[in-house]
């Protein structure tokens, strides 16, 4: 997601001949225009593409609706005028006595304010609970959950569900710190003055905690000083800023995958049938599924006849599908009977997911209600697959 400041009726700061709006979108545009060519796996959407004003509430719902995994948000930064003394002048004035008296007062001359360099900002922790009541707002989204029953599981009320938002939250933290550093680095290897990525303690900036994914927001300079303001609208200053962002989301890019590919492959070494172990120690976060930066050409969905289920536990014992173990899970319980020698075990399989992804947010859930040994099956033209 690629959010122009401002716009429309809202100029935002004003330089000596410019606007912020004007920059800002300039930029955004370039930005996408270079995303889209050097990483045609990435899709890009703008909040805005004219020169249109939206209310901050509504560009942080168009990034919620697209289902954004990333959310850019290009500004340009202002300080106001200084003043200083260019002389003196005689004025005449009567005391209180109403006689006439004279003093040298200074003249004051208004230049321009010299702060200049670049800022990224993330939201800062006061609004974490802002960030995390988007996060419960947009859950089914967060978790992918297209079909009814994986909506059900993840009920934005639920204890367990609030639990697994509230660990997103720091996640999206985590990420926002990560990009944002990443940005104020590539602007410095082009020798631009960094400012840091920091926290807007300051004031709350509502696109980067109502958007329910890692934000972060660009300050790509200061408006209010010449020098950067005749950088900030030349076509090579434009270019070289897109260019820094670009680079930064791509090593951003980059650093998930790994991370989670390096996850895919311990899962996957582990088997289906595997006793689910504690998770592996990552080297920033533990990145889920869901916070990958969604493509254009994702993987090959599944075929149309296979489908996933949950294998909640194997027993000896019957227990019925409205047995008060199960009701908490929100969903189908079926019961496969099998032998093993001369016994008969059981089997209870929760659910009936069209996706992986739904799956393994229903398996979460599972096994935070106590089934410790569950995991995930696939079917295909109504077999099990093991």
């Amino acid at each position: 997601m690629i959010d122009a400041g401002h716009g429309g009726s809202d100029a935002g700061a004003k330089g000596r001949y410019s606007y912020e709006k004007d920059i800002a979108l300039d930029v955004a545009l370039k930005l996408g225009k270079v995303l889209e060519e050097s990483m045609p796996d990435v899709k890009v959407v703008y909040t805005r593409k004219t020169d249109r004003f939206d209310e901050v509430k509504r560009k942080a719902a168009i990034a919620n609706e697209a289902q954004g995994d990333l959310f850019i948000s290009i500004h340009c930064n202002a300080a106001a005028p200084l003043s200083r003394v260019v002389g003196h002048k005689t004025v005449t004035y009567r005391d209180k006595r109403k006689k006439k008296r004279t003093k040298k007062v200074p003249i004051y001359e208004k230049i321009a304010n010299p702060a200049k360099g670049t800022e990224t900002y993330v939201w800062a922790t006061s609004k974490n609970n802002a960030k995390a009541e988007a996060l419960r707002n947009n859950s089914v989204i967060v978790f992918d959950a297209n079909s009814e029953e994986t909506q059900q599981l993840m009920n934005a009320d639920d204890p367990e569900t609030l639990i697994m938002l509230n660990t997103l939250k720091n996640v999206y933290f985590d990420q926002s710190l990560r990009l944002s550093g990443l940005v104020e680095d590539e602007f410095t290897k082009v020798g631009r003055i960094s400012r840091g990525a920091r926290q807007r303690n300051e004031k709350g900036i509502l696109v980067l905690h109502a958007t329910a994914m890692p934000s972060v927001l660009v300050e790509l300079g200061f408006i209010s000083n010449p020098e950067e303001e005749d950088y900030l609208n030349s076509k090579d200053g434009q270019e070289e800023m897109a260019s820094c962002i670009y680079r930064a989301v791509k090593r951003y890019k980059e650093q998930l995958e790994k991370v989670y590919n390096a996850a895919e492959a311990v899962r996957k070494s582990q088997g289906p049938a595997a006793a689910p172990q504690a998770p592996a120690p990552q080297p920033a976060q533990n990145i889920p599924a869901a916070v990958s930066l969604r493509t254009e050409q994702p993987a090959a969905p599944p075929a149309a006849n296979t489908h996933y289920k949950i294998q909640l536990m194997t027993s000896e014992k019957v227990y019925a599908r409205g047995s008060t173990m199960f009701k908490k899970l929100n969903g189908t319980i079926e019961r496969e009977d099998a032998k093993q020698g001369r016994k008969t075990v059981h089997k209870y399989i929760l659910g009936n997911f069209r996706t992986e992804a739904e799956a393994h947010s229903a398996l979460n859930k599972a096994r935070q209600q106590g089934f410790k040994d569950a995991f995930v099956v696939t079917y295909r033209d109504g077999e099990r697959v093991d």
